[in-house]
């Protein structure tokens, strides 16, 4: 079982940026892949980025291809998501998961966290 937490949410201005972690419990992070998933309101929830288990591997959503950054430091357990540029059309709860098969489809992830609010405002 593993449990996952993010943090680093938060209020930010257009054009800031923020760091989200995502920290496991339970199991060694490096045993899984890793996405950020993203639900604003009034949408539907949507991939935003993911990693492969070495990181060698990242995968982005075109709206925040360029701006967004995955990573991750196995060490510390802990994947993170550098947002830079940050529009308005961002503000979301950012959500993280965990699974076996690099994806799109929230689904395919075994494991989820609680989520961390990201407001942006213009």
């Amino acid at each position: 079982q593993v449990q996952l937490v993010e943090s680093g949410g938060g209020v930010a201005q257009t054009g800031a940026s923020l760091r989200l972690s995502c920290a496991a419990t339970g199991r060694t992070m490096n045993n899984y892949v890793v996405a950020w998933f993203r639900r604003a309101p009034g949408k539907e929830r949507e991939f935003v980025s993911a990693i492969s288990k070495s990181g060698g591997i990242t995968d982005y959503e075109d709206s925040v291809k360029g701006r967004f950054t995955i990573s991750r430091h196995n060490a510390k357990n802990t994947v993170y998501l550098h947002m830079n540029s940050l529009t308005p059309e961002d503000t979301a709860v950012y959500i993280c998961t965990a699974g076996f098969v690099l994806g799109r489809d929230y689904v395919s992830y075994i494991y989820g966290g609680q989520g961390t609010q990201v407001t942006v405002s213009s």
